[in-house]
């Protein structure tokens, strides 16, 4: 989040948060059953939202950006949703963001699909387009895309164990991650960047790979 809002000031961008006002979503509660306290989350949030007449919302979580652009609407909060992929996409199709990622040169990023980003809402080419700008070879894993496998997290699986005698979702997608051999693993997700962090500390990797989101990288090759 810091990073994003060192890029938004950067280019000029005029934005707010909602600090103490801002609570969850209500996604985990709505995917764990509870669909009673994400309709309380929810209408809460939109009440807010709508007294400071917000119109636009730049989410850097695809799991806010699917819920606020998807199911708020019949709660009563329409608003226009953007993942921060697609928002900064659009900063650089203006020519307003520019990046010299120079830095990244000889380096290797494998990119880890979002659930909520890429098969639930169809998006796959604004974190590429982003990343391509660095100036890194970038590897696909075997499975991406509408191919993707779930970092482990969705469902609110975040908040609670595996089931006995399963192999943790995170550790295979992170094998993957690492077959690749990359030098970065590239997310657009804190669910996911978490669960490929601790992935990739389960093998021991974490002084040799690192797990970065993508407005990391960038804020990381502009020198912000």
């Amino acid at each position: 989040t810091k990073a994003f809002c060192k890029i938004l000031h950067k280019v000029g961008v005029e934005f707010a948060v909602l600090g103490q006002e801002e609570s969850c979503n209500g996604d985990p509660a709505k995917r764990a059953g509870n669909e009673f306290v994400f309709q309380m989350m929810a209408l809460t949030n939109i009440e807010i939202m709508n007294a400071y007449e917000v119109k636009k919302i730049v989410t850097s979580c695809p799991h806010c950006f699917n819920i606020i652009k998807n199911e708020y609407p019949s709660l009563g909060g329409n608003y226009e949703g953007l993942h921060h992929t697609q928002f900064l996409r659009k900063l650089m199709e203006e020519g307003r963001l520019k990046v010299e990622g120079g830095s990244f040169k000889g380096k290797k990023i494998t990119f880890h699909d979002p659930c909520y980003l890429g098969r639930a809402n169809g998006e796959y080419e604004a974190p590429r387009m982003l990343l391509e700008k660095l100036d890194a070879e970038l590897v696909e894993m075997k499975r991406c895309k509408s191919n993707g496998l779930c970092c482990g997290a969705g469902g609110a699986q975040m908040f609670k164990e595996p089931e006995k005698g399963n192999k943790d979702i995170n550790v295979e997608r992170t094998e993957e991650a690492l077959s690749e051999t990359p030098n970065i693993i590239a997310t657009g997700c804190p669910f996911c960047n978490t669960m490929m962090t601790d992935g990739v500390k389960h093998f021991n990797k974490n002084d040799e790979v690192a797990v970065k989101d993508i407005v990391e990288l960038l804020a990381e090759a502009e020198d912000l």
